[in-house]
């Protein structure tokens, strides 16, 4: 299954940042490989190999970038009805054990489980598209099923 095209403006504006920095990059690590091929053997050159590690890194990740930037959809706006959870929405939830968590559903680009950021292709997110508050959402996760209760909405 093909990931989702959804960004927030914050998330695409991350992307296009790592970008910037990922060119800055490339360009340092070039002129460390160009000083590290001229020390001479290459086969034994922990430098030029280790930078050449580098660069092909660098380099997949700026491919990646360039061609997944043009197809997101930057969302930006809230929906007129925040009384639904939607994309970007702030979700505060009760778990049954009477734990409460708060999610971001985002794209699949800006998940970060620090900032408690979801996406929008996770099964937790899926199922709480579209509920209001107090709403019970049901989710199956590794053969046990968990009950959610939302809370809050924001956005």
């Amino acid at each position: 299954m093909a990931s989702s095209p959804y960004i927030t403006a914050e998330g695409y504006a991350e992307l296009n940042q790592e970008l910037t920095a990922r060119w800055a990059r490339r360009r340092d690590v070039v002129k460390a490989l160009s000083a590290a091929a001229a020390e001479g053997d290459r086969s034994e050159n922990a430098e030029y190999i280790y930078r050449k590690k580098e660069l092909r890194e660098i380099d997949r990740r700026i491919r990646y970038l360039q061609k997944r930037l043009p197809d997101l959809k930057v969302v930006d706006q809230a929906p007129d009805n925040k009384d639904h959870i939607f994309f970007a929405a702030w979700v505060t939830v009760e778990t049954e054990e009477g734990d409460e968590k708060e999610y971001r559903i985002v794209g699949p680009d800006e998940i970060d489980a620090s900032k408690g950021y979801i996406s929008i292709d996770s099964p937790l997110a899926r199922k709480l598209l579209g509920k209001t508050i107090d709403d019970e959402v049901v989710i199956e996760v590794a053969g046990q099923k968990k009950v959610y209760f939302v809370l809050a909405i924001r956005y």
